[in-house]
């Protein structure tokens, strides 16, 4: 646990479940393990855990590989990228939230081509409409 009167600037790696009271600017990483911000935590880091739970405050991106909980105290700014997201009555959310459960963890998906989506889209000819 890192109690409410700590104060960390730099990177956290955890090998096992961590509670967050206090302040920490960086990254925090918790690979297989969970991650809870406490209402007193305030966060300006990027946080990668199996799963995350904020019930603080968290400027960062939040990527999880089974899921991320945002309780009525919790106050996010950043990205989520996560199977499953429950943000409860009263949570506050700013940023975007990538989901895709049949997605495993640490692999991203790579999108299409723009040529192989519109067809035509991607050529530079020229058409003459008379």
């Amino acid at each position: 646990m890192i109690g409410p009167t700590v104060v960390i600037d730099g990177n956290i790696t955890s090998a096992e479940d961590l509670v967050v009271e206090g302040k920490v600017s960086g990254t925090i990483t918790a690979t297989g393990h969970e991650i809870t911000v406490g209402e007193a935590g305030q966060l300006k880091a990027n946080i990668s855990a199996k799963i995350v739970r904020i019930e603080g405050k968290v400027e960062g991106d939040i990527s999880a590989g089974e899921k991320v909980i945002i309780s009525k105290s919790g106050d996010v700014l950043g990205n989520i990228d996560a199977p499953r997201v429950n943000l409860e009555d009263g949570a506050k959310f700013k940023g975007s939230i990538e989901m895709d459960p049949e997605e495993q963890p640490g692999i991203k998906a790579v999108p299409s081509a723009k040529a192989d989506l519109f067809p035509g889209a991607a050529t530079s000819e020229k058409s003459n409409v008379s």
